[in-house]
């Protein structure tokens, strides 16, 4: 092996099946990929899954990098840059990618037994370090458990960083920002103001260092309440426009109203038909489902401008698993769905309806809303629909890049999560698919996201949400 200042980065397995494009993201740095990884991709090729999906494509291009080159170019190194997607920039300069050509064999601790895979792997890394000592051998690998070994028989280890949206989950954008106080005295004589049918607007001078997004809402702390939503920021100028007040039970959206800022906010983006897609995020009992649902009705059965409410939800449970379900898709689905029809039927209880009434109100609204399986949607286009994924922080950004890419002419996507409630044991929360949506979307005109801080379910929710 050549070019001793390059660092030398063994990839485990679960780096693979986690992300097949790793092999592209170590800049200049050579990689290693021993017989056991090579093995143990074999074994998981195979079932529909996103980790089996994903090894059939780290395998393809292997496949790729090694095809038509000799045993002596697979010995020396191949060069990662000729089958990158950009292979044809000029500014690329990737390392080299090594193959376990001959046996590499070291001593491990008696404690550690010899025909595990992982101990392979590791006795792999340090026979690379004794042999190589001029460069860094570093091991990475997604396994905590794995890491702690690699430290107690002295090899370097990592864990594999490029998968994070954001270094802390602290970092993520919440969708709005509390105005200072002297806002009105900096740009109150500045400032124009005009109606648009109901609407009114602002334009205000902003300098350069400006940090307002599209569709992030501006919230001022004093009495008159100056709430607004950016709508546009270009040549240091910003539009924004006054919100709706939906505290106000004249506005009220299917019998239900906003009963603070956050949920205030919430509902002017799920009114909005600008509004494409949505990212609603917040712990339990901040009202996610409910407003969602509500604005969904109101906008399919009354105003029609969606023709169906699709709902759906990565099927992962919190505890043991139930196992196969009978039936159909839909009622395979429906344990999945508490949530669900647990706010219908809030918002179907009206004083004063008989039970009849409330039967045939629940029936309508079964035949308008569809509960689908994400393990359908591949190939599929939903045109004028309102499509709510539920509990989104258990997807992958893959998974939830497939069910965005699905909506057709005239759907809004409704993306429901908590990202301090993950329940895949393969995700956290800087690499889940709502965190990777929310930092992605948020420079786009047609989309918005809103943090929900504040719980509206009860004090005893209130309260074991706070200190539990």
């Amino acid at each position: 092996m050549t070019n001793e200042a390059r660092r030398l980065f063994i990839l485990d397995t679960n780096v693979l099946m986690h992300d097949p494009m790793a092999l592209f993201n170590f800049e200049e740095h050579d990689l290693f990929i021993s017989m056991t990884v090579l093995e143990e991709l074999d074994a998981g090729k195979k079932g529909m899954s996103e980790v089996s999906r994903n090894v059939r494509e780290t395998n393809r291009l292997i496949d790729q990098i090694i095809s038509d080159a000799s045993f002596e170019e697979i010995k020396n190194g191949l060069p990662l840059e000729r089958i990158h997607p950009n292979a044809e920039l000029e500014s690329l300069h990737l390392g080299l990618l090594f193959f376990e050509t001959e046996p590499l064999i070291s001593e491990l601790p008696a404690s550690l037994p010899s025909h595990k895979a992982d101990n392979h792997i590791l006795q792999t890394g340090l026979a690379l370090k004794k042999q190589f000592p001029e460069r860094q051998v570093t091991l990475v690998t997604k396994d905590i458990n794995m890491r702690i070994k690699s430290s107690t028989v002295g090899l370097h280890s990592e864990d594999y960083f490029n998968d994070r949206v954001l270094e802390d989950a602290d970092l993520l954008y919440t969708g709005w920002e509390e105005l200072p106080a002297n806002f009105f005295e900096e740009h109150g004589k500045s400032m124009k103001s005009w109606q648009d049918g109901s609407s009114t607007f602002y334009e205000l001078d902003v300098d350069e260092h400006c940090r307002w997004f599209p569709n992030q809402c501006l919230i001022s702390q004093n009495d008159a309440g100056f709430n607004v939503i950016v709508r546009q920021v270009k040549n240091n100028k910003a539009t924004l426009e006054y919100m709706q007040d939906f505290t106000n039970p004249n506005n009220s959206i299917w019998g239900i109203n906003s009963r603070n800022a956050e949920q205030n906010i919430a509902l002017n983006f799920l009114m909005d038909p600008e509004i494409d897609f949505l990212t609603l995020l917040g712990v339990a009992g901040t009202g996610k489902t409910l407003l969602t649902l509500a604005a969904a009705l109101e906008q399919t059965l009354d105003e029609n401008l969606y023709n169906e409410i699709i709902m759906t939800r990565a099927t992962i449970p919190v505890g043991e698993d139930i196992g196969f379900l009978p039936g159909t898709e839909e009622e395979k689905m429906t344990p999945w769905m508490g949530a669900l029809m647990d706010n219908l039927e809030v918002l179907t209880q009206s004083e004063g309806y008989t039970d009849w009434e409330k039967e045939s109100t629940q029936q309508l609204l079964s035949k308008r809303i569809k509960i689908k399986s994400m393990n359908f949607m591949r190939g599929r286009t939903f045109q004028k629909k309102f499509i709510i994924i539920d509990e989104a922080q258990n997807l992958t950004p893959k998974q939830m890049k497939t069910l965005i890419t699905r909506s057709g002419e005239g759907t809004k996507v409704i993306c429901l999560g908590n990202i301090s409630q993950i329940d895949s044991p393969y995700l956290t929360e800087t690499t889940t698919g709502l965190t990777y949506v929310v930092d992605r979307f948020k420079y786009w005109h047609h989309s918005a996201h809103i943090t929900l801080q504040q719980g509206e379910r009860s004090r005893l929710a209130e309260f074991a949400s706070d200190n539990l």
